[in-house]
């Protein structure tokens, strides 16, 4: 099994993500309210086991430093791995309407463009690790995308705005995963060169890479500039900071955009209404 953009097994495991969450959707549509939060409930806490239980087959079980490394909760899918469990259970309305937009975009955007599968280098060997990777990863986009369609979960416009807030929140977690590990042993100790930041930047925490360099023009310069110190006045991100005003200017209206899809009714009617409240108002005076 060898795993290419467009190849057989590409479309195999597209089709097999897509194809198990419509069969969830057509399962549960129908059910109670507490069956649907149960079953669903039960795949979040499957994924969160089988996080835990990467050291039992390769690539893990035969590179230590790398299980130390991504047992724990580094990136964005792996942290809401780990809270989207919690998330579920709550009544918090804004978490679970984080839970559908990061799920949606980390878990089906992982799925359509499998960057950890296709790089590889012994796909054969870890094959279990690849249905991991498929199983978490359709798990963080449908179980979200199944609480909405089936009304366990309903989106509200009005919400938007706190999707990046709880972006911004999860990223902090990825931080505090990072120092416990360097300073537990788990992994190395950060580099003491100070400009330094390929030693570990999961998520983009550290600056903006890859094809996502483009955000560094979003960040104001003050983020981009050493404060205070030795280093005063040189070139280097702020950690995390940098990715507040990116966040809110990207990720909002891609929420706004998600959410309209379920919510446009209420956005369409209040839009009216506010009209209406105007134009009352101008023809009072």
């Amino acid at each position: 099994m060898e795993i290419q953009m467009f190849n057989f097994w590409y479309f195999f495991w597209v089709v097999l993500s897509v194809g198990s969450v419509v069969g969830l959707y057509f399962a549960l549509r129908n059910k109670s309210d507490k069956t649907k939060k149960i079953v669903l409930f039960i795949i979040l806490i499957i994924g969160l086991i089988a996080h835990f239980t990467q050291f039992l087959y390769p690539p893990y079980s035969t590179d230590t430093s790398r299980m130390l490394r991504d047992s724990w909760f580094g990136n964005i899918c792996g942290a809401n791995i780990l809270l989207f469990p919690f998330f579920l259970l709550s009544k918090n309305d804004r978490a679970k309407d984080y839970m559908f937009y990061l799920g949606l975009l980390g878990g089906l955007g992982a799925v359509l463009y499998p960057l950890e599968p296709m790089h590889k280098v012994d796909q054969a060997s870890e094959w279990i690790d690849i249905i991991r990777f498929y199983f978490h990863h359709t798990m963080l986009w449908g179980v979200p995308l199944v609480m909405v369609l089936t009304k366990l979960h309903t989106l509200s416009y009005k919400r938007v705005l706190w999707c990046p807030v709880y972006f911004l929140g999860v990223c902090l977690f990825i931080i505090l995963n990072q120092w416990f590990q360097s300073e537990l042993g788990f992994t190395d100790l950060r580099s003491s060169d100070f400009f330094n930041i390929n030693f570990k930047n999961s998520s983009m925490i550290y600056k903006p890479s890859g094809f996502l360099e483009f955000l560094g023009y979003l960040v104001p310069s003050f983020f981009k500039t050493v404060p205070v110190g030795p280093h005063a006045g040189e070139f280097k991100y702020w950690p995390w900071f940098w990715m507040i005003v990116p966040t809110f200017l990207l990720l909002t209206p891609i929420a706004f955009l998600l959410c309209m899809i379920f919510d446009h009714k209420n956005f369409g009617q209040d839009c009216k209404n506010l009209f209406n409240k105007i134009k009352l108002k101008f023809q009072k005076k």
